[in-house]
């Protein structure tokens, strides 16, 4: 017997993760994004990446409509990557009303939030599968960014940011 939905939460809300804004622009041009830590990294060659998203999300139309999308990983930076990611993850109508963007070149105009991003990879959709209540689409990273920032990680339900004087385990 399958586990019930809230033990499957515990469970993987207890693996540190990254958390990421994924952003693209619908087909009237708007653009819409979602808080996620659903992102994983597939192949090195050519450079290809995954992303999970909720099949009653409203960016899930503009990924299909675009066929193209952004994955900002956020930076602590003081209190704002974890606002951003509240605001992200919420029901607003106009959530980049609240945030400052620029259309990706290669990504359909995908919105990238450089300001609040540790990293950003710019994406283009090459599949996409239907897994129980999500989609998973498989996406080549035709252009990235990285910065100097700390990390914004989210632990059983909490945020915090990498601790970079911890020592390595051997």
């Amino acid at each position: 017997m399958a586990i019930n939905p809230e033990r499957f939460r515990e469970v993987f809300g207890s693996f540190p993760t990254s958390v990421s804004v994924v952003t693209a622009l619908d087909g009237q041009g708007q653009p819409r994004g979602f808080t996620c830590n659903a992102v994983c990294a597939v192949s090195a060659e050519p450079p290809l990446l995954l992303v999970c998203v909720d099949r009653g999300a409203q960016t899930l139309p503009a990924i299909v409509a675009s066929g193209a999308f952004v994955v900002n990983v956020l930076a602590a930076s003081g209190d704002h990557g974890e606002r951003t990611s509240r605001l992200f993850a919420g029901k607003e109508a106009d959530k980049f009303a609240a945030v400052d963007w620029r259309p990706s070149a290669v990504a359909g105009g995908a919105p990238i939030l450089a300001d609040v991003a540790l990293a950003y990879a710019e994406c283009r959709v090459v599949d996409a599968v239907e897994a129980g209540d999500h989609w998973i689409f498989i996406a080549r990273v035709e252009g990235a960014e990285v910065s100097a920032r700390e990390p914004l990680l989210y632990f059983k339900r909490q945020y915090s940011s990498w601790a970079p004087d911890l020592a390595p385990v051997h």
